[in-house]
């Protein structure tokens, strides 16, 4: 019994929160991975780039209900998404035109793009608090709970309740059909292939008679889609905030770095790592160990960090995994 109560109150607090925010962070990770396999940069917009995206599909899921629309018990945002996307991909290929295709054609180093994005972070930082505003904002209407408290006890009689949150489910199952939708893409067709060319072999590719501005497009296209995902799932499963996905960049680049920066399934793998991370180092174990170990009293919370230092634990994996393996677990390319 107290065995079963120790893990339910693991599973509630612990692994399902981590794995929807390691989806997320996963999402969000392939995003750069891709941008800095293919471009050759790191793109510090992304964050900003995730905000704006959600920014728009909130906004459409407003017109949605407005106009009596909705997705029954899904969230309405899921049928604003495809839309979002289109509008987040027409900015980031506008960006992309009006900045970085400039010094492409120079051949500038990877450090100038790098700076032209933290430019283009904030202008879209700007333009996403001038389209939705600085507010805190929910928009997970649809049915909230898939198991709650009350009717987990009353199934196994147990004194600890689960509870299973629409928005995690399907914030993990979204993040796996995009992965494999992604995985399938990048391997099976004629675009993802000449894709993966040009990351390996720029000169080689161009030689083989691959477009690098188609490319460059579907880079974009699909790092846009990416970022709106990952960020209306992260607003789904939490809130919407502007100033949040600006915080997020770190863990998201932490992910993609530990994972192998260039490396798809690197960065799928950082992400979770990394959240499961910072949720274990910041989670007070006490009533986990009460259970395990009856009849001890901590004198404390057993919590090794409190949440507020969650992002330190993001920054101290990045440091530690650039020092020691910069080329990440999956090696990736070199930071």
């Amino acid at each position: 019994m107290d065995i079963a109560n120790a893990l339910v109150v693991f599973l509630n607090f612990v692994f399902i929160p981590a794995a929807a925010y390691g989806a997320q962070l996963a999402l969000g990770a392939l995003g750069v991975t891709l941008v800095y396999g293919i471009l050759r940069f790191s793109n510090f917009a992304h964050g900003d780039t995730m905000a704006f995206g959600t920014g728009t599909v909130i906004l459409l899921t407003w017109g949605l209900q407005a106009m009596g629309i909705s997705a029954g018990p899904l969230p309405t945002a899921l049928i604003a998404l495809p839309f979002g996307i289109a509008l987040t991909a027409l900015l980031v290929l506008g960006t992309d035109r009006a900045v970085y295709r400039f010094y492409r054609k120079q051949k500038a180093a990877p450090i100038i793009l790098v700076m032209a994005s933290v430019g283009v972070m904030f202008v879209m930082n700007g333009l996403t608090r001038v389209l939705i505003g600085v507010d805190e904002y929910r928009f997970d209407d649809g049915a909230r709970f898939i198991m709650d408290v009350r009717t987990f006890r009353e199934m196994t009689g147990l004194p600890e309740g689960l509870a299973l949150r629409s928005t995690q489910a399907l914030t993990v199952g979204v993040a796996l059909v995009v992965m494999v939708a992604l995985f399938w893409f990048l391997n099976r067709t004629k675009s993802g292939k000449a894709m993966r060319a040009y990351s390996d072999n720029e000169d080689l590719a161009l030689l083989s008679g691959i477009d690098p501005e188609r490319v460059v497009r579907l880079t974009w296209i699909i790092a846009a889609g990416l970022a709106t995902i990952a960020g209306t799932l992260y607003g789904l499963d939490k809130s919407f905030k502007a100033f949040n996905y600006f915080q997020i960049l770190l863990p998201i680049f932490a992910a993609a770095i530990v994972g192998g920066l260039g490396n798809p399934l690197g960065a799928i793998a950082g992400g979770f790592l990394v959240a499961f991370s910072e949720v274990a180092v910041t989670y007070p174990w006490v009533r986990v160990v009460g259970y395990l170990v009856p009849g001890y009293e901590p004198s404390g919370l057993m919590q090794l960090l409190g949440t507020e230092y969650k992002f330190a634990v993001s920054f101290v994996i990045l440091i530690v995994v650039l020092l020691f393996r910069p080329t990440g677990l999956f090696r990736g390319k070199s930071v």
